[in-house]
């Protein structure tokens, strides 16, 4: 019988490209919003690790099957490392990724593009239902652009160049995006584990 591996997040876009890099896996991958009953966990960790973890150990016990969750921040040199923890919640507690957006190119008005430095960091987190963990870190290095550009990706994606490209996620195409991201870079040190879950 194939096992189970609960994506813990109720974010389509997340869950979608978490999907998108993890095929072939020998396991039933399901999101946690097909759980009646789930909700969201409180993230509410000073780390990215502490909200991952909190969120995979959190979906594991109430779903009953091994989870995988992950928490992403982006980080700004020049605004000292914000919005980081903070980033989906940067402009308010419910903000758009246009208010996201928004807040951060009015954080970085006049700051030239050598000072705007940035990486995506990702912790993804994996848990079983017994308290056993795993978590692994991806990083992508990039800078923070003046403007949206790209339809493409989501929440920063529009304003995050890729350092030594001059594209931004939003301009690259999804394969493109899953074969580099910070996301899949998380997740693969968490593959050889996942593959033994069978």
């Amino acid at each position: 019988m194939e096992k189970t591996l609960v994506i813990a997040t109720f974010n389509v876009h997340k869950a979608g490209e978490i999907l998108a890099i993890l095929p072939g896996l020998p396991l039933r991958l399901r999101t946690l919003a097909e759980f009646p009953g789930a909700g969201p966990a409180v993230e509410d960790g000073e780390t990215l690790e502490e909200n991952a973890l909190k969120k995979a150990l959190a979906a594991a016990r109430f779903t009953g099957a091994w989870a995988l969750a992950d928490d992403t921040g982006l980080e700004v040199d020049a605004l000292g490392g914000a919005p980081g923890v903070r980033s989906a919640r940067y402009a308010g507690d419910g903000a758009s990724y246009a208010d996201n957006n928004a807040k951060l190119l009015a954080a970085l008005a006049g700051v030239p593009a050598a000072g705007r430095g940035a990486r995506f960091a990702c912790v993804a987190a994996l848990a079983s239902p017994s308290g056993e963990t795993a978590v692994s870190r991806g990083t992508l290095e990039g800078r923070i652009t003046e403007q949206a550009r790209g339809s493409g990706g989501f929440g920063y994606d529009p304003l995050f160049e890729l350092a030594g490209a001059s594209r931004t996620l939003s301009e690259l195409s999804d394969a493109e995006k899953n074969a580099l991201s910070h996301r899949a870079r998380a997740l693969a040190g968490l593959l050889p584990l996942l593959r033994r879950l069978q």
